[in-house]
């Protein structure tokens, strides 16, 4: 287990300044893709996904992150420039009205349909992709698009894939997960949203409407997704209290219905939806959503211009 590796040192995997891969511990960032490169686990140039790829799957790669925390250079947490943990993941699944108490407050307020009678798999059917060219990192700036007359955020916890799945059980789920980061899901209500769903994809998929980060904490971790709260401040002022033991499927779950679809590769990122809560957006906001045992991601809000 990585945990056992790093000897319970607590860390979060990074990505930083031109690309580098980092590993923060405490106030320090240790430069863990370097390491990986002189040992010949990784070529220069490399990806994050291909670092992920390595560690989940590569012990002696996960030996030389153990090496590269006990000892050796590190730089200031302050002194990096923090970039979204993955740029090029193979796919961003979203999950769909996953708390009751949002679907409830979409149904109030777009005439969203009355989900309560689906089964959990008829749910999960209602996954739906985001584009990679949507995401921005810690401290970006969300643009609202000039046609957009209303757009909310949603905060999300986030699951990366380590190892590769395809038709995982439920129990054996967690066993492919990487780690965990916090996912702002923007979503424009209108145009294109009111009664409608299968706009998602548009309203969804703007630039910069996907936030990630901060860093991804390694999945020993966090023992259980499903004991997790969330925190969103909307300009200073709490928004949103949740919990992830309130969704209606669980990450297992997800997991379980996706990877008997499809292949799930390294890096492939499912974020498990938001609770309710959600709110409208407007230039100058600023947020801040934090996640019990991962840590807190900021943006601010900007009107787009031109």
């Amino acid at each position: 287990m990585l945990g056992a590796l790093f000897e319970r040192t607590t860390m979060k995997i990074c990505h930083y300044n031109d690309g580098q891969v980092g590993a923060v511990v405490g106030e320090r960032v240790h430069p863990l893709g370097e390491v990986l490169v002189q040992a010949g686990h990784l070529k220069p140039g490399y990806t994050m996904v291909e670092a992920i790829e390595r560690l989940a799957n590569e012990p002696a790669a996960i030996r030389c992150a153990r090496f590269s925390v006990q000892g050796g250079s590190s730089l200031p947490l302050a002194s990096v420039k923090l970039l979204a943990p993955i740029l090029n993941p193979p796919a961003i699944w979203a999950a769909a009205a996953n708390y009751k108490a949002h679907q409830e407050e979409m149904r109030a307020k777009m005439g969203s349909s009355d989900r309560s009678s689906l089964s959990k798999d008829d749910l999960m059917a209602e996954f739906f992709l985001k584009p990679s060219s949507s995401i921005v990192g810690p401290g970006g700036a969300v643009i609202l698009p000039r046609v957009s007359k209303d757009v909310d955020f949603e905060c999300e916890l986030c699951a990366v894939i380590g190892k590769t799945a395809r038709h995982v059980t439920e129990d054996a789920a967690l066993e492919h997960v990487f780690g965990y980061t916090i996912l702002w899901d923007f979503s424009q209500r209108d145009p294109w949203g009111r009664g409608r769903q299968n706009t998602r994809n548009i309203r969804k998929g703007f630039d910069t409407f996907t936030g990630l980060g901060p860093w991804i904490v390694t999945s020993d971790e966090i023992d259980d997704p499903q004991n997790l709260a969330i925190r969103v401040e909307q300009n200073g002022m709490e928004v949103m209290r949740a919990h992830t033991s309130d969704m209606i499927c669980s990450l297992r779950e997800h997991i379980r219905f996706l990877s008997d679809v499809m292949t799930l590769q390294p890096g492939v990122l499912i974020t498990t939806g938001t609770p309710a809560g959600v709110a409208r957006l407007a230039g100058g906001d600023h947020l801040k959503g934090s996640i019990e045992r991962i840590g807190a991601m900021e943006v601010d809000v900007c009107a787009e211009t031109g």
